[in-house]
């Protein structure tokens, strides 16, 4: 799948949105059941979605804690690898925080941003002098009627692919 050409469909057309999502549900499969896709991506900034449906309730009918990180974790990936290119870095999530402030009895939208000001500072100038980095991430999720729901904090290692060392 050539995701350049699909992400720069997605960010013209609805259609090409539409054919993002249904091959990153067979590319990530563990999302698929769960309904999360991406709502609109821009060069700068994403937003997915997680919808409020039986298989993403917890105990009390609400979108399961473990969805909502899911969805967080999602959002931030996706544009750094959209913004790096998956050719030339790798990225591992390295940690996982959640803070959650209302209960989330509505679809539910995550939104990250990272600005180019932001990614020269953060991730390219110290990629000049180091092997790996880890990248400090955090992504807002609101529900349909504005309620902030929870904030997620990703940390991700980033590494150049011509730096990573396999055992054989």
């Amino acid at each position: 799948m050539n995701f350049e050409k699909h992400i720069a469909a997605a960010k013209k057309s609805k259609f090409g949105l539409f054919k993002l999502n249904l091959g990153l549900g067979f590319i990530i499969p563990f999302n698929r059941p769960h309904g999360i896709k991406i709502k609109k991506i821009e060069f700068n900034r994403i937003t997915t979605v997680i919808p409020y449906k039986r298989k993403n309730f917890n105990h009390i009918k609400g979108i399961h804690a473990c969805g909502l990180a899911t969805a967080a974790e999602f959002s931030s990936g996706f544009l750094l690898l959209n913004k790096l290119g998956n050719k030339k870095y790798r990225l591992i999530m390295e940690s996982l925080k959640m803070e959650y402030h209302y209960q989330a009895k509505k679809t539910v939208y995550a939104v990250f941003e990272a600005q180019d000001d932001w990614m020269d500072e953060k991730i390219f100038s110290p990629l000049k002098n180091q092997d790996s980095i880890y990248v400090a991430c955090q992504i807002k999720l609101h529900d349909c009627d504005g309620n902030h729901i929870a904030t997620g904090y990703t940390n991700w290692q980033i590494k150049r692919w011509d730096k990573v060392k396999t055992k054989v």
